[in-house]
């Protein structure tokens, strides 16, 4: 676990060195943008009991992903190697246990956590997890579809705005979810598989791409 730890936080420190070559200085408010991301997993879960809801879990799911790329990123510190912090997320779940909490009240827990401290809790994190129907490797295999999607977008004009986001009527997202399902997951060139797939996808349903 400690190892595709590591590998999950290399590959968001990647990503975000993409966006920002010194991101760690910066102090970016990334605890803001993962209890943002709880609001809206919240929607797509269901919250009004004023009219009839059916939850959308494929999306609640790449929400829960989307909060896991932010966390990662909050834990990020100047000094900090990525086996330091992959150390103190295992001590985090070790000292604390799951609390079998359901989908609203793990994403609430998790959002106020994120406002008060303005850091990241891994294990109310895994509570959240646990409470869509994630396991750890579920969530690896999630987690390296959406960072190859992100560094597809930042390819294909995401930064400067000529990127693409809705292909063929749905969102890159939805697409992303239907091509890994029949990918390797445990394939050495996994992360390769999912860029290619997600491009010849692009291709074919946004015109002049």
């Amino acid at each position: 676990m400690k190892q595709a730890l590591v590998n999950m936080l290399v590959m968001q420190h990647s990503m975000n060195t993409r966006v920002h070559k010194d991101w760690v200085e910066q102090d970016f408010a990334w605890y803001r943008a993962a209890w943002i991301e709880c609001g809206e997993l919240i929607e797509h879960y269901g919250y009004k009991w004023w009219k009839k809801q059916v939850p959308e879990l494929e999306q609640v799911r790449l929400e829960v992903i989307d909060i896991w790329h932010f966390g990662l990123s909050a834990l990020f510190a100047q000094g900090k190697m990525v086996e330091q912090i992959a150390d103190e997320i295992l001590l985090d779940l070790d000292g604390h246990p799951a609390t079998g909490l359901g989908v609203l009240e793990a994403t609430e827990a998790l959002a106020l956590h994120c406002l008060q401290t303005r850091g990241f809790s891994p294990a109310r994190f895994r509570d959240l997890m646990l409470a869509v129907g994630l396991d750890f490797d579920s969530l690896y295999t999630a987690y390296v579809g959406k960072n190859v999607l992100n560094f597809f977008r930042q390819d294909h004009g995401y930064k400067d705005g000529s990127y693409v986001k809705n292909w063929g009527g749905r969102e890159d997202n939805e697409h992303l979810s239907e091509l890994v399902a029949v990918l390797d997951h445990g394939a050495g060139d996994f992360a390769d598989q999912v860029y290619a797939a997600l491009l010849g996808r692009y291709r074919e349903l946004v015109p002049g791409r």
